[in-house]
């Protein structure tokens, strides 16, 4: 995966996912540079939706 572009929008893109899946908590939505892989592996995790469209979700934001 190529990195997403997440440092400047995080908050916007946090709110966005929580609306989209309301069982996301900021728990799952902390986003610590570097672990994007962490980071999309928890929103699959609580979700059950595929990596790529979690990427490709975020990236339509």
């Amino acid at each position: 995966m190529d990195r997403l572009e997440l440092k400047g929008n995080w908050n916007i893109i946090k709110g966005r996912l929580k609306q989209k899946y309301g069982n996301l908590t900021d728990d799952d939505l902390r986003y610590e540079e570097g672990k994007d892989d962490e980071l999309i592996g928890r929103i699959q995790k609580k979700t059950g939706q595929s990596r790529e469209e979690i990427i490709n979700y975020i990236r339509s934001l």
